[in-house]
């Protein structure tokens, strides 16, 4: 009894001496809204796998490139610049769909007596750009109910004055993040929203890999999205999220010291609360990669000609490893 505890300890304290080094790198920059990584490594749950986690963070087409040549072994991109590298035949593999939806939304303020998506006709409506994911979004909601941009006044307004134009009211609805949404209503100000992930399916950031990791490593994959399921279990929790808030901007993304109060409301709202969350993660648990939706976004992107092949979502997506 005595050498097989002393067998275990020694397994165990392995684990933390030999740890392996692993990167993530993430689309974005140190903002609080990655804190499922930054408190993975805090709380140590990567540890626990045995892994030593560094991140460093870039633009989607470089975590693709760098993920499918192994200069990383994972990625944390959003979904969508995921489904264009597959049509080009870069090779990059989803193992943990983190985020089940996406951000965009069409806002309006509750006076503008916008109740349907039918009311947008004659309104005027802002974008940032013609190139960006919410121009996609709105024409999808539109055609959806029976409209076009023709029924519509469509605006471009530049991303930091897109907020205040809906505010001001020089607009009546804005296509733009649900985050400002709930900004908004945290300012007092009534607004609401046609989701766009309640009909364009859609994925925020999830976890990437290339071949090589899946085929000839896959245990390290395994070990990568176990610690981070456990950690997003962890924080869904409000008052864990609460906590964990306070370290990961102090340790993380100091240049949101002070709104700590504002970044737990909106991260247990929003991303603990709506993003991390579908039917399917209540029946197969954080990260699950359902492949039918992966494959109706893959399929509507084709129809507006983001991607220009077909592309099979059960070649990449892994629903569960």
């Amino acid at each position: 009894m005595k050498k097989a505890v002393l067998v275990f300890l020694l397994v165990l304290v392995s684990m933390f001496v030999f740890a392996q080094k692993v990167t993530l790198q993430i689309e974005g920059s140190a903002v609080p809204y990655y804190i499922p990584i930054y408190m993975g490594i805090e709380l140590g749950y990567f540890e626990e796998e045995g892994l030593e986690v560094d991140y460093l963070f870039g633009s989607a087409s470089d975590i693709i490139r760098n993920v499918a040549v192994g200069n990383v072994e994972f990625g944390f991109p959003n979904g969508e610049p995921v489904i264009t590298a597959r049509a080009q035949g870069i090779p990059v593999n989803v193992i943990h769909t983190t985020y089940q939806h996406g951000l965009g939304s069409t806002i309006f303020l509750k006076e503008s007596g916008i109740e349907t998506p039918q009311d947008l006709k004659g309104k005027k409506v802002a974008i940032t750009a013609y190139g960006s994911p919410n121009y996609v979004q709105l024409q999808i909601l539109l055609k959806k109910n029976g409209l076009s941009l023709n029924d519509i006044q469509l605006e471009i307004v530049g991303t930091e004055a897109i907020v205040p134009a809906l505010v001001n009211k020089r607009v009546d609805a804005i296509s733009f993040s649900m985050l400002r949404t709930f900004e908004l209503r945290y300012q007092g100000i009534e607004v609401d929203e046609f989701k766009s992930d309640e009909f364009l399916p859609s994925f925020g950031n999830v976890v990437v890999t290339g071949d090589k990791i899946l085929n000839e490593n896959r245990d390290l994959a395994v070990r990568f999205t176990r610690a981070l399921s456990r950690v997003m279990a962890y924080l869904s929790d409000p008052e864990n999220m609460k906590e964990a808030t306070v370290v990961a901007i102090a340790k993380y993304a100091p240049t949101y010291i002070g709104r700590e109060e504002y970044m737990a409301d909106i991260l247990s709202e929003i991303y603990a609360g709506y993003l991390w969350q579908s039917e399917d993660t209540e029946a197969f648990g954080f990260g699950f990669g359902n492949v039918e939706r992966w494959q109706q976004t893959i399929d509507i992107m084709r129809e507006y000609d983001l991607i220009t092949t077909d592309v099979n979502a059960a070649d990449f997506v892994v629903p569960r490893l």
